[in-house]
């Protein structure tokens, strides 16, 4: 039987026209965050399962690709638990790793520490447009920096490089794990009901506040902390600054800092930002990840219909390796839905190098051959790429395939 040719399902091989985009999509997202004061490191693929089933990465958990023991120490006749079996996973994000990774290597380390990783990660989950099993992810992360100097730079960071993509009037949402409590708390939730009522919350965008209700009516809440906790939202709509308002309702529930460090970070990010964008109080934000702690945020693209990258605050993993608390901020730019709106626009790279094919054709003597090779040394010497190629029956095809790679200009050579 014939081996299968096609890419296991949720995965895909990359052809050259898509790889060259991602090349230059790495090499402006590397150039943009390095000139933010981000150094670049690289962690694993697999972790420990312990660490990847820390109930920190929240669904994901559910989606992690197990990797069975090798060897002497894989016993299946003996096992009877999946512990018994499985002792590593492949990453499902890279915050988790980075995490470790500081653990392990904080001695080393400056303080903060400014860390930008690009890597694959893979997670078990149902394939669509733009959403694979395997995916690159682009993340920077501040750890050292309690203050929101940390939010800042990576917010600015991250639209800066999509500015420079070319990307315009999309959304940088923001809001606050704080503000999600303390709203759950005035409207009379009880703690522990607040994973439940945030889960119906983050699908507000798709149900609206109708079905909001209706869903938190059916998992048996009260109707008086319903219509309290609805009551919020649609004072902040009506409101000139959601964010004043909130504060003011919440007086008791929100501790009067996270006001002030949500304004200082709109009001520094607005003033100094130089891509064209908005950024707006979200209240309905939640980011599916337990291990927030603070401040959260994420990037909403018209053309996309949907988030292209997120982040937040999660200042408590890193003591879950050391037992100490080290303030830590990231923001992760949705990379595969990045490139594939790229090559949607019909993308050209600017300032590519001029692409000239020589074509040779069959036959042409070999005395001559290092003559057309020493030609197209000489040019590239000058900085312009040159394939050397033989010339192919169909020549007219041969050159539509080279056009579409790019190249622009043929020169021929007959024996």
């Amino acid at each position: 039987m014939a081996l299968a040719k096609k890419p296991v399902n949720g995965m895909k091989d990359i052809l050259p026209e898509e790889m060259q985009i991602r090349d230059y999509v790495m090499s402006v997202i590397k150039e943009t965050y390095r000139s933010f004061g981000f150094t670049q490191i690289e962690t694993p693929c697999m972790e420990n399962i312990s660490n990847l089933s820390s109930k920190q990465g929240g669904e994901n958990e559910k989606l992690i690709f197990k990797v069975l023991k090798r060897g002497e120490k894989l016993n299946l006749e003996t096992a009877k638990e999946e512990a018994d079996v499985v002792d590593f996973g492949m990453r499902y994000d890279l915050t988790l790793p980075l995490s470790r990774f500081y653990s392990n290597n904080a001695n080393n380390l400056p303080s903060p520490f400014k860390a930008l990783q690009m890597g694959n990660v893979w997670r078990a989950d149902r394939p669509q447009r733009g959403r694979y099993r395997q995916f690159m992810q682009c993340d920077i992360d501040i750890l050292g920096e309690p203050s929101n100097l940390a939010e800042i730079e990576l917010i600015l960071a991250t639209t800066t490089t999509l500015g420079k993509l070319g990307f315009k009037n999309f959304q940088i949402r923001i809001n606050e794990r704080r503000i999600l409590k303390a709203m759950a708390a005035y409207s009379g939730f009880s703690e522990e009901s607040y994973d439940t009522v945030f889960i119906i919350l983050d699908k507000m965008d798709k149900i609206g506040i109708e079905g909001v209700a209706e869903e938190l009516e059916k998992e048996g809440f009260a109707k008086e902390s319903i219509d309290k906790y609805l009551d919020l939202f649609k004072g902040v709509e009506d409101a000139e600054d959601g964010i004043a308002y909130l504060a003011k309702e919440l007086e008791g529930f929100l501790e009067p800092e996270v006001e002030q460090n949500l304004q200082e970070i709109v009001t520094s990010v607005t003033a100094t930002k130089t891509a064209d964008f908005e950024l707006v109080f979200d209240p309905t934000l939640v980011r599916g990840m337990s291990y927030y702690t603070g401040t959260i945020f994420e990037i909403a693209m018209p053309e996309f219909g949907g988030s292209c990258g997120g982040g937040g605050r999660y200042d408590k993993m890193i003591g879950n390796f050391t037992g100490k608390d080290v303030p830590a901020c990231g923001f992760s730019i949705g990379f595969e839905r990045i490139v594939l709106l790229l090559l949607e626009s019909g993308f050209q790279i600017p300032g590519q190098a001029q692409k000239k094919a020589y074509l040779i054709e069959k036959g042409y003597p070999g005395e001559k051959l290092c003559d057309v090779i020493g030609q197209a040394q000489e040019e590239r010497k000058n900085g312009v790429q040159v394939l050397v190629v033989r010339m192919n029956k169909n020549k007219k095809f041969q050159k539509e395939q080279l056009t579409k790679e790019g190249y622009t200009e043929f020169v021929e050579f007959f024996k």
